[in-house]
């Protein structure tokens, strides 16, 4: 699983990526939660639920890389087949493949999961 994270940054690239995960998830859950309050056909509700469950995810940090990658695939379709929003859907997309890349940071359900631990050696008793 430590394949999937190049790393889990701290301090100010931190901050960055933790505000890239909470805007990003908000917006996807305040867009996609308006697509299902409209009652929508099922193959659109069901893109709705994906990325309603990927915004929580990228929220919370967990999945990050993959649920990254789910995001950065639904809004690049979008972008190339719906008319309207393209610009919002290059934005999501965008952020989505950079959070793939870059990892969740040091503040996410991932670096508590998946995170590197330091491991003390008990003294030997002689």
């Amino acid at each position: 699983m430590r394949r999937l994270y190049s790393n889990f940054a701290g301090g100010w690239p931190g901050v960055g990526l933790i505000l890239m995960r909470l805007v990003a998830g908000v917006a996807l859950l305040y867009i996609a939660g308006a697509t299902l309050r409209s009652s929508p056909p099922i193959p659109i509700a069901i893109v709705s639920l994906l990325l309603v469950s990927g915004g929580f995810l990228l929220a919370a940090g967990l999945c990050t890389p993959i649920v990254g990658m789910l995001v950065a695939l639904i809004e690049t379709l979008k972008f190339l087949t719906i008319s309207s929003d393209r610009l919002l859907y290059l934005l999501l997309a965008t952020v989505g493949a950079a959070l793939a890349m870059l990892g969740p940071g040091q503040w996410s359900v991932d670096a508590r999961l998946f995170g590197w631990k330091r491991i003390e050696p008990t003294p030997r008793k002689r």
